[in-house]
């Protein structure tokens, strides 16, 4: 692997097709795209998708330092604050129309955060304090209303009522609690973190870092519990391979970025261990690449595109952190052999979002929707481009 790989796939595949998904009538971009990368201009427009696309603009022109990124980093800002924060009640909503009217208002712990992480990287771009101050009063927003004295909590009416968390729960059950939404508050608070070191939200990351190795983190298995009851209690036997290993260098970096040693040396067991368990567990002999997840005794062997774009990275820095485990090195470079044979689709530069076990993926199937954006392809080519450097 050679940083020049990742970006020039960044560079040729990945912005352009983005670029082409750009609304310039209503703003933002639009919400879905068909098998060609065809825009479907009046489709629902995720929050969280333009959130992470803000996120991946603003990233890219700070790698990248080219002006026309910097340029869609600011398109997206301003769909943002024009069309996606609730002037009422705070915070962003689930989903606007494609004319940027609300249409989803709940509100979500896990959107929130992605909102805090797009702001935060897009305020080290354009050194515009007033997204750093949106970024705050979402940060604050969600330490009082959107937690207990036990944790962050899930899913809100408009008005921060609770309601029930359809939203993040997944294989028939529903969660009080969520692994995934506690990473990407810790992600977010990271970034935050990173771009202006206030010391509060150091405090939050060390509580959340308290939280994964205490509650999420089983040290027996070496994985994170996915979904919860109230008091942690898991309810369904799940190992999620791409969220344990995207926790992995999540969990590492929000040690780097703190600079506390006995934070890293309390975090140290879970880094590697779930590194670990996952080499160990969801590796396909046949293909290199990783597998979705395990319930009970089966395992999904399907090849999701988030999953292998994480799984560059996680395996990466777990090299890095162990450089003798050269296995580590050799996994990321499997996975990334297999996304270029397999994932990329060779007519957009876009990735395939579902490779079959045995099969080819569906041509036909969306190559964008609320969830299908350039945050895990992008951000595995701009990590890779800063680890290979």
């Amino acid at each position: 692997m050679k940083a020049n790989e990742f970006k020039r796939h960044l560079e040729t595949d990945i912005i352009p097709f983005w670029n082409k998904l750009m609304d310039a009538e209503h703003g933002g971009f639009y919400g879905e795209a068909d098998g060609k990368g065809i825009p479907k201009k009046d489709a629902v427009k995720g929050v969280i998708l333009n959130n992470r696309i803000l996120w991946f603009y603003s990233t890219a022109y700070s790698v990248l330092k080219t002006p026309e990124l910097r340029s869609m980093a600011d398109h997206a800002y301003r769909f943002l604050v024009d069309h996606c924060l609730d002037s009422r009640y705070g915070g962003v909503y689930w989903s606007v129309n494609f004319d940027g009217t609300p249409c989803e208002d709940m509100k979500h712990t896990y959107n929130q955060a992605f909102a805090i992480y797009a702001l935060s990287a897009y305020y080290e771009a354009s050194g515009n304090k007033e997204a750093l101050s949106f970024a705050y009063m979402l940060y604050r927003m969600i330490e009082t209303q959107c937690r207990d004295e036990g944790g962050y909590l899930e899913a809100f009416n408009r008005d921060f009522s609770p309601t029930s968390n359809e939203k993040l729960s997944e294989n028939g059950v529903m969660a009080e609690r969520t692994m995934n939404t506690l990473l990407h508050v810790l992600e977010a608070y990271t970034e935050l973190y990173r771009v202006d070191k206030f010391e509060a939200v150091g405090d939050s990351l060390r509580e959340i870092l308290s939280l994964f190795r205490d509650k999420v983190y089983h040290p027996g298995k070496q994985i994170c519990e996915v979904f919860f009851d109230h008091e942690y209690r898991t309810l369904i036997d799940l190992e999620s391979y791409g969220h344990d290993i995207e926790a992995s260098w999540l969990i590492d970096r929000a040690c780097e970025v703190l600079d506390d040693k006995s934070v890293q040396d309390a975090m140290a067991s879970v880094i590697d261990g779930l590194a670990a368990a996952v080499y160990r567990n969801a590796i396909d002999a046949e293909c290199g690449a990783v597998n979705n997840e395990r319930e009970n005794d089966k395992v999904d062997r399907q090849k999701i595109w988030w999953v292998q774009g994480e799984s560059v990275v996680g395996f990466y820095n777990a090299y890095r952190r162990i450089p003798e485990q050269e296995e580590y090195r050799a996994t990321a470079e499997k996975v990334w052999t297999f996304i270029q044979e397999r994932v990329i689709d060779k007519n957009t530069g876009e990735w395939y979002e579902t490779i079959p076990y045995h099969g080819e993926a569906d041509v036909t199937a969306p190559l964008a929707h609320p969830w299908k954006c350039p945050y895990h392809n992008g951000r595995m080519c701009m990590e890779m481009i800063k680890r290979l450097a």
